[in-house]
């Protein structure tokens, strides 16, 4: 297949595209798709866009709130309105999480009684909302202890190694660390702290991350002020997303649960999170060694470790315990192939009000699905069922994306093309598309179609993007004549943190990510709230409209697609980068016969020289095998494999373009080439699941304990700990799927070739 074809649409943009096709439809197909794309895109308005936007950030609807279940009731009558099908509300009994109270003080060597709350905003009424809860943080144990107070930077396993070498031990004591550049989970803080024997945590906004000293702080501008408190969760859904009671396995109503006692993923430790205005009086009584300059903040006085002489006081009371979630479920069902879906999703609970994260994206969601259902009632109906969701409980743990996709994992492995996730829709003015590699060249096109508020096309907008931050952070790339190469546009590496992780890590579905994004110091905070978004995220709800468009016309080229447009010699050029990444960043990794010098090894995109390790994974063969000097991995078979794919997946694209060039396709041969592309995701999946977390099944995709991308991840998890047998295994284990997948593609390139 051609993958520089433009759609024809984009004749009114750019003059030079006049002839071009659309990736996976016939020219027929690809004039009327082009018709159906202009009507679709004319729907949405920046005004509609605000009025929702207001009617979802008017109240705090945290995860099991009163207010967040009025909020599913409302998206399915307004679904309903708007002629949508088969709606439905499901309902979930998960193991949920509410505070009941909290408090801090200082008892020595000064008094302090912490704050733990926002202060309202000069101008933003929102901020005077008495529903604003105080600090918390999700799934936090209840307690009351009294213990030392230990300054602990960011809190990663490398951080208490210094304290260590400092001669302090945080065993029984309270650790306080920050949210961090480069960033780790709140929740990998948790669990390193809890495995460090730490009494409890409190995680802290600095001002160098995220407040006054990036620039002017809200109301004044995006930065975060003083009293901002960054509530979030601290589940350990890098280990099992979901209910922690219900792993592998849907809470429906009446499901089993299992004792939240032998539930890895939830946390054995309190905390909770602190502005900087709380934060500031305990860091400047700290006595002790003083930290690092890498550990200094921009509060205006020398941070220090701590010493045995401070003690703070910090009780935590929380409502844990079984209560029910609600998605809200709806479709278009396709006029010719019902039985095939793409789904579409965005989570509707908030820590406070949700601004950006994520009623942006459920504003936007509104007017993409009014536009579908105006189509629909204007009889263009898409030839593939669209399934749209709006999740619950996403905060917490990736609940109700996790439960509703465990609920229909058959099915969807049976019907699902791909899943399109919006979690926050604008901060700003920056495009980041993220993608499965097959479906890169596929999103990259669609960018061509559509205009950025800038005046530009999406696309010229996205690429001005990428190359101002390959530029800022010194990354080498391959670079066109405008700056950054369309290979290097989407993002192909991807973590976790959002509600694709059950489809892409357990389903095997692809997955496409959608957002734009820019200064943004108030995350998680009451001042991520409707104020803000009017004077500094998205002033005119230009890019909320946007994004319905990108997220409707993304959906529609998938849903009408002849033959689907899948690039899986894109995809194989990807898995070749991932190895050659690991292959960079360990010596005792063998990729080709004759390797390459390491400077030579060029690794875009995958900043694996700053990414934190996972040091808790089990390694039942490290002790005797971790001498890695007398260890080599050899993966030579799996880079020939990696030449196959490739070889069969150009083979393919040919193959694909010229049957679609012809003209129309004989329906029973684009099911079998359909279906047999579909699969091609799915035999990724691991059943047994990746070492030590068995739940995440992908064999190219996972995340690290921060959250962060990790690509072979139970290659890469083994490789870094030096378990060269389950290192050997797992190469073993893509070896063959790359095989299989080969002898796949090359069937389809049969079937093609003969009729």
């Amino acid at each position: 297949m051609n993958l520089t074809r433009l759609a024809p649409i984009a004749f009114l943009l750019l003059p030079s595209a006049a002839h071009a096709q659309i990736l996976g439809f016939t020219p027929a197909h690809a004039t009327h798709e082009t018709a159906v794309e202009e009507k679709f895109k004319s729907i949405p308005t920046p005004d509609e866009e605000h009025r929702q936007h207001r009617i979802f950030t008017q109240e705090p609807h945290v995860a099991g709130s009163k207010r967040n279940n009025e909020l599913a009731e409302y998206i399915r009558d307004e679904w309903k309105k708007q002629g949508l099908e088969d709606v439905i509300i499901r309902e979930y009994d998960v193991y949920g999480t509410n505070p009941k109270s909290a408090s801090l003080e200082m008892l020595a060597p000064t008094h302090y009684q912490a704050v733990l709350r926002e202060a309202p905003l000069p101008g933003d009424d929102d901020s005077k909302n008495p529903a604003i809860s105080g600090a918390w943080l999700g799934m936090s144990i209840s307690g009351d202890v009294t213990a030392p107070l230990v300054y602990a930077h960011s809190g990663n396993p490398e951080d208490y190694d210094l304290l260590r070498k400092n001669g302090i031990s945080v065993k029984g004591k309270i650790v306080l660390v920050r949210y961090s550049n480069p960033y780790s989970y709140r929740g990998f803080k948790a669990l390193t702290a809890q495995r460090e024997g730490a009494a409890a945590m409190l995680v802290y906004s600095d001002p160098e991350e995220d407040g006054y000293k990036k620039g002017k702080v809200d109301p004044d501008g995006p930065w975060g002020p003083e009293y901002k408190i960054q509530r979030g969760a601290i589940t350990y859904d890098f280990m099992v997303p979901g209910d922690p009671t219900t792993p592998g396995w849907p809470s429906v109503p009446g499901a089993k649960h299992i004792p939240i006692e032998d539930a890895i993923s939830a946390p054995k430790i309190m905390a909770m999170p602190l502005s900087w205005h709380d934060a500031k009086p305990l860091l400047e009584n700290l006595d002790g060694p003083i930290a690092p300059d890498s550990w200094q903040g921009a509060l205006g006085f020398p941070y220090h470790l701590g010493s045995d002489k401070e003690k703070v006081h910090l009780k935590i009371e929380m409502q844990n315990g079984l209560q029910p979630y609600y998605v809200v479920e709806a479709r278009i069902r396709g006029a010719e192939l019902p039985d095939e879906w793409v789904v579409l999703g965005n989570h509707r609970d908030a820590w406070v009000f949700g601004g950006v994260d994520p009623s942006s994206g459920t504003a936007s969601m509104m007017e993409f699905t009014r536009a579908l259902g105006e189509l629909k009632q204007q009889g263009m109906r898409p030839r593939r069922t669209l399934v749209i969701c709006s999740w619950d409980g996403e905060e917490v743990g990736l609940t109700g994306s996790t439960e509703w996709g465990e609920q229909f994992a058959d099915e969807l492995r049976a019907k699902a093309v791909a899943y399109i996730n919006v979690d926050e829709a604008t901060s700003g003015p920056n495009f980041h598309g993220q993608a499965v590699a097959s479906l890169a060249p596929m999103l990259v096109e669609t960018s061509r179609t559509l205009k950025d508020p800038s005046g530009k096309s999406l696309y010229e907008a996205w690429k001005a993007t990428a190359a101002k931050e390959k530029e800022e952070g010194h990354q080498s790339s391959q670079m066109n004549d405008s700056g950054v190469a369309d290979g290097q546009l989407a993002d192909t590496r991807i973590g976790s943190g959002s509600d694709h992780t059950v489809f892409l890590n357990f389903v095997g579905m692809p997955v496409i990510g959608l957002q734009f994004d820019g200064d943004y110091g108030v995350y998680h905070s009451a001042y991520d709230d409707f104020y803000w978004m009017n004077h500094f995220g998205d002033p005119g709800y230009k890019y909320h409209t946007l994004m319905s468009q990108l997220w409707g016309v993304t959906a529609l080229r998938l849903a009408n697609a002849d033959l689907l447009p899948f690039d899986f010699a894109t995809y194989a050029n990807n898995i070749r980068q991932f190895v050659r990444d690991l292959a960079n960043q360990n010596k005792s990794v063998i990729l080709s016969e004759v390797a390459a010098p390491r400077s030579e090894v060029a690794a875009p995109r995958s900043e694996a020289a700053t990414q934190l390790k996972d040091p808790y994974l089990p390694c039942a063969t490290c002790g005797s095998s971790g001498n890695s000097e007398n260890h080599h991995l050899d993966l030579i078979p799996v880079s020939d494999a990696i030449d196959n794919f490739e070889a069969a997946g150009k083979t393919l694209n040919e193959s694909l373009s010229k049957k679609l060039s012809a003209g129309p396709l004989d329906p029973q041969l684009a099911a079998t080439l359909n279906h047999g592309m579909m699969q091609v995701e799915r035999n990724w999946l691991n059943p047994e699941g990746i070492p030590g977390r068995p739940w995440f099944k992908h064999i190219l995709y996972g995340a690290r304990f921060t959250y962060a991308h990790l690509e072979l991840p139970g290659l890469t998890e083994a490789v870094e700990a030096h378990d060269w047998p389950t290192a050997k295994q797992q190469a073993e284990i893509l070896e063959r799927a790359l095989a299989t997948n080969t002898k796949l593609l090359s069937q389809l390139n049969t079937a093609l070739t003969e009729k």
